[in-house]
């Protein structure tokens, strides 16, 4: 019998997994050949702690400290700016204030993103202290801990039936899985998995979001180059490995699968980056696309189903997962383990399922 049966391999199965390998028997169920296949491998991978909702930012920032110091931290400098011309000027001030940039001159922009088009942008924000986030790094240390502790990970393991039983769960995912508890992380997946158990889904969004890699624009170090966003987050860049990771922001609805690009929508994207530059795309060596699942609100669900306490919901992570997972894994644990959570209970009930009635 498996005290903790987790399905979905993302960071949220995976930090929640090592939080409760401490509290029992723990087994992580991922139906692809990795861990971290879908949105938790196409992430942007910023830890920029005042993005997102309210309740959002709490979490990234009591992920802060985890983030800084654990396993000797996996966060590393890289800053973000907000740029855009007269024309966007309301949406620029809407994006600093929510996002708490401090404005700077355009000098001090051309000293950050060189190629920036004095033309078409006449004004940005900054804040240096937005850090990129070894991804993999953090997904690694998780699992790490939950084999320590004696916990098993099984990729390659779709679940294809769950049965209530008088004692919890039985699980099919090619063998018969035993458990008093199902932690529910299966992203985009999470209402299927839902109706799967008998469950009422929460009716969430998974949003497709596309990526390009381009050269390094005229062969230039931009290493030390902020993350760039356009106003209204309607396209942003992102230095990656030498190169250039350019995403046109796109949320369109779609079905939970192994997402792709649509070339139109990245063409889009590229053109409004272009219109900021003064180097234009002549080559893209690669694009990509995932899937970011909301609830409803968009803020996260965490907390055990409204009608079925054994059913956990661990769901909704949005854009936000990789900064937020040490917090929303801790508040699992500590709802689980029905201990006090230092987030305060405002926020803590803004998350739960049950807020959806």
């Amino acid at each position: 019998m498996i005290d903790f049966l987790i399905i979905g391999g993302g960071i949220a199965g995976i930090s929640a997994g090592a939080r409760l390998s401490h509290l029992g028997q723990v087994t992580v169920l991922e139906q692809e050949d990795a861990l971290a296949y879908h949105a938790s491998g196409r992430s942007a991978a910023l830890f920029e702690q005042n993005y997102g909702k309210p309740s959002t930012v709490a979490l990234n920032t009591a992920s802060r400290d985890y983030l800084t110091t654990a396993n000797g931290g996996v966060l590393s400098p890289r800053g973000i700016m907000i740029v855009a011309g007269a024309d966007r000027a309301d949406d620029f001030a809407h994006d600093i204030k929510t996002m708490k940039l401090d404005p700077i001159s355009m000098a001090q922009a051309m000293d950050l993103w060189p190629i920036l088009n004095p033309e078409t942008v006449d004004r940005a924000g900054y804040n240096p202290d937005a850090q990129d986030i070894d991804t993999d790094l953090l997904i690694q240390n998780f699992a790490r801990e939950i084999r320590a502790n004696g916990g098993d990970i099984r990729t390659k393991s779709a679940v294809t039936a769950i049965q209530k039983t008088t004692t919890g769960w039985r699980v099919s995912a090619g063998e018969a899985f035993e458990a008093r508890m199902i932690i529910n992380a299966a992203g985009a997946w999470v209402d299927q998995i839902a109706e799967m158990a008998g469950i009422a889904p929460l009716g969430v969004s998974p949003l497709r979001r596309s990526f390009a890699r381009l050269p390094a624009p005229n062969d230039l170090d931009v290493s030390r180059w902020p993350m760039l966003f356009g106003p209204g987050e309607d396209w942003y860049a992102k230095p990656d490995a030498g190169a250039m990771l350019v995403s046109p922001a796109d949320e369109d609805l779609v079905t939970p699968h192994d997402a792709w690009a649509d070339d139109m929508v990245l063409a889009e994207g590229l053109a409004r980056y272009e219109h900021h530059v003064t180097c234009p795309v002549t080559q893209v060596t690669a694009n990509w696309a995932g899937l970011r699942t909301f609830a409803p609100d968009r803020e996260l669900v965490i907390g055990p189903d409204a009608v079925e306490p054994t059913f956990f919901w661990l769901a909704g992570q949005g854009g936000y997962g990789m900064q937020s997972s040490p917090a929303v894994s801790q508040l699992a644990a500590d709802l689980i383990g029905g201990m006090t959570s230092e987030l305060p209970t405002d926020v803590i009930d803004r998350l739960r399922p049950n807020r959806f009635g």
